[in-house]
């Protein structure tokens, strides 16, 4: 059931399933996606006493801005605080949290800066905090093909593209990161209702071109991004996933991930799956979530 609550700099809306009393946890999508990526993964949770929460992020579905004053923003710094916020709001004190994309990201900047808030990671790519101070750096050509859609937000013609054709791009997106996944136009259409927020392109231009350094953030979460340009460390029970078959980050070993965890960490590549993983193996992800709840009791 969707619900809505006023959370820090946002009136989010969420989806709930489960018993109040269950144990928590936090589902988070990313660009350019929707909390439909865990429709299946959802219930699997609920059956085994999950209270699982999955939000809107900003500038998505129904979820809105509380001040027409607040930067639209869509930097790393602001996607955790908004995390936080909501589980202050909703009184969580501590969750299992999970996510992938720009949802992974928010659960990491959480994990690593407010790790008693966090009971258990599940991130799809490993560590998503941003290395701001270095993303100037190339990186091999094969990497800097892939990024396309990055360096075009980063131009007004980017922008306007965005504007104008969000479904068309978005859709586009799905069929090039996910290119083993055979999703119908039903499916991707559910989701593209949530690019229609009037937000959506503020900030989804806002998050492509701050993490390069090309805009500056929002001065209420600077000292977040402060703190996240020390590159902190990740210490909670963390599972890691990438898909075999990502056409946007490539599947890399644990040795490659582990570096950036401090506590228990296993990384698990799905063969097949791409870059939605929530979507495309919801029974895996389930099962993560599923393993750090059981391995915290």
């Amino acid at each position: 059931m969707t619900k809505q609550i006023e959370a820090g700099a946002l009136c989010v809306a969420y989806d709930e399933i489960g018993d109040a009393a269950g144990w928590p946890v936090v589902l988070l999508h990313g660009f350019p996606y929707d909390v439909h990526a865990f429709e299946a993964v959802a219930p699997l949770l609920e059956r085994q006493g999950a209270r699982v929460i999955v939000p809107y992020l900003r500038g998505y579905g129904a979820t809105r801005f509380l001040s027409a004053g607040t930067p639209r923003s869509g930097e790393q710094a602001a996607l955790g605080q908004d995390l936080l916020a909501l589980l202050d709001a909703l009184g969580i004190e501590s969750a299992v949290l999970g996510g992938f994309d720009w949802g992974g990201r928010a659960a990491c900047v959480v994990a690593a800066l407010w790790p008693g808030r966090c009971r258990g990671l599940v991130t799809a790519n490993g560590y998503n905090i941003q290395n701001i101070a270095k993303a100037m750096e190339p990186s091999p050509p094969e990497r800097e093909y892939e990024h396309w859609y990055q360096y075009y937000f980063h131009s007004e013609r980017g922008c306007a593209g965005l504007t104008q054709n969000r479904h068309a791009l978005c859709r586009l997106l799905w069929r090039l990161w996910s290119p083993e996944w055979d999703v119908d136009e039903a499916t991707f259409d559910r989701t593209a209702a949530a690019f229609e927020n009037p937000d959506f392109v503020e900030v989804v231009i806002h998050s492509y071109r701050h993490r390069y350094g090309l805009v500056p953030g929002d001065p209420a979460v600077s000292s977040i991004e402060k703190m996240l340009a020390d590159q902190p460390q990740i210490r909670v029970p963390a599972i890691s996933f990438d898909g075999g078959a990502d056409g946007v980050s490539p599947a890399q070993d644990e040795e490659f991930h582990a570096r950036h965890f401090g506590g228990p960490f296993t990384h698990r590549v799905l063969a097949g799956i791409g870059h939605n993983i929530p979507q495309e193996a919801p029974g895996d992800f389930a099962d993560a979530v599923l393993d750090l709840q059981r391995a915290g009791k």
